[in-house]
């Protein structure tokens, strides 16, 4: 019940294949009778590919950008989840675990978490599993769940592999902690049951490339989830929200975390990444079917699902 007061106001669209890159300058997609311009969506593929590229608000090229993220998610690692619960007041952990219910893990399965190196949905996600292995009597002799943790920051694994000791899950079979580059990832192709993707796909310089990455790791039948920063399209709540967000959250970072200009970083990525819609049709062009979201506290975040088919 508490979880459904959370997510009131949500909307969930569905988007069908989207037009190849090569057509995206001539063709508008109709989703629901809401006309989409792909020649928008190129417009900012652009922006992201080349040195036009931004930094929450500052314009930078995409080596500087890639080391600027680095820099911002060293520095907040030890922090980050005590950041979260103070910024969000405590929901992003019934977001986290909205995402994974959408996920609906199962024992054996092979999964990505990407940008996970905390472990915070690794660990929802092993949990479950464990759950149904519990109630159903599976066969422990089956072949064992993989978990993926993947992150490019080592920083951020560190402080994951410390949670799983704290948590009863270290040294866990089913974990694996694996340094690694969204955009190229180290796994065959067809090989992933599953690949979720939380706060993160915002920071990456060519969410093309991610995604297209995803949809390669992917078996038939995977599913690609999302969970992101989003943007807020009521007028009145998006003021509220742009002040929390602009006012607010720097000053919690440099009170609890000393770092303003980290957190003032994390707030401008979000107005930076493309709405709910644009990201959707990116997924869509990726490859993926099935395409939808799910605006969870009226469009502060959304969770955005696809299947490799």
């Amino acid at each position: 019940m508490a979880l459904r007061k959370i997510v009131s106001n949500c909307r969930i669209r569905v988007y069908p294949m989207m037009y190849s890159a090569s057509h995206l300058h001539s063709h508008a997609t109709s989703f629901e009778g809401k006309i989409i311009s792909a020649g928008k969506t190129a417009k900012w593929l652009l922006q992201i590919q080349h040195i036009g590229d931004f930094n929450g608000f500052k314009e930078v090229n995409e080596d500087e950008k890639s080391r600027l993220v680095g820099n911002v998610f060293s520095n907040v690692a030890s922090s980050y989840d005590l950041m979260n619960d103070l910024m969000s007041a405590g929901l992003h952990r019934l977001w986290k675990d909205r995402l994974v219910a959408e996920l609906n893990p199962f024992p054996g399965m092979k999964h990505i978490d990407m940008a996970g190196g905390t472990g915070d949905v690794a660990f929802r996600i092993l949990e479950a599993v464990n759950q149904i292995r519990h109630r159903t009597l599976v066969d422990m002799s089956q072949e064992e769940t993989q978990i993926y943790v993947c992150d490019i920051n080592p920083k951020m694994l560190e402080v994951g592999k410390k949670r799983a000791f704290e948590r009863g899950f270290g040294n866990h079979p089913s974990l694996v902690w694996v340094e690694g580059d969204a955009e190229a990832l180290k796994f065959e192709d067809n090989t992933i049951d599953g690949y979720t993707i939380a706060f993160g796909i915002r920071n990456v310089t060519h969410i093309e490339k991610v995604l297209a990455e995803a949809y390669r790791v992917l078996k038939r039948g995977g599913r690609f989830l999302c969970l992101e920063l989003s943007h807020v399209d009521t007028p009145v709540f998006k003021q509220l929200y742009d002040y929390y967000s602009f006012s607010v959250i720097p000053a919690i970072g440099e009170l609890v975390a000393a770092d303003r200009d980290s957190y003032q970083y994390l707030v401008e990525s979000i107005r930076r990444f493309p709405s709910q819609d644009l990201f959707a049709s990116m997924i869509a062009d990726a490859g993926f079917q099935k395409v939808q979201y799910e605006n969870l506290v009226g469009g502060v975040v959304a969770i955005h699902s696809g299947l490799k088919v």
